[in-house]
């Protein structure tokens, strides 16, 4: 585990952001376009899939080490988006306002506090004397 988990943590983590992120610019609907409606600046239409392109981008750059910091980065930029949907939407994230009773939208930002932290591990690692190689 010492020897491969780190590995195996960055690695399934960037497909899981390319696989969900694939998922809204090809028009999947996912829990995630609630963002888009916290994000005041920009038709939810061209929102969504611009935030689909992000996270793919994030996935990418954890899967490739050397852009790992990059993906570490677009993944920090992309939180408080995460975080305003909890704010502003309460009605949409938890049932009749229980913050203990979050909604399966409210559950899926829950899931991207816990990724979130995850990547923080892989941050935590990016230190590590180790020759230049591609996935490890």
């Amino acid at each position: 585990m010492e020897a491969y988990g780190h590995v195996a943590h960055r690695v399934g983590l960037g497909v899981l952001f390319v696989w969900f992120g694939l998922l809204k610019p090809f028009g999947y609907k996912t829990t995630t376009s609630l963002l888009a409606h916290t994000i005041y600046f920009g038709d939810p239409d061209v929102m969504v899939p611009i935030l689909g392109w992000w996270e793919v981008a994030i996935g990418l750059c954890l899967l490739i080490r050397p852009l790992n910091r990059l993906g570490l980065m677009l993944l920090t930029i992309r939180l408080p988006g995460t975080l305003l949907a909890f704010i502003l939407l309460p009605d949409v994230c938890f049932t009749d306002g229980n913050p203990l009773i979050p909604t399966p939208e409210g559950q899926y930002l829950v899931k991207d506090l816990v990724l979130f932290t995850a990547a923080m591990i892989i941050g935590g690692t990016l230190r590590e004397e180790r020759a230049p190689r591609v996935f490890h």
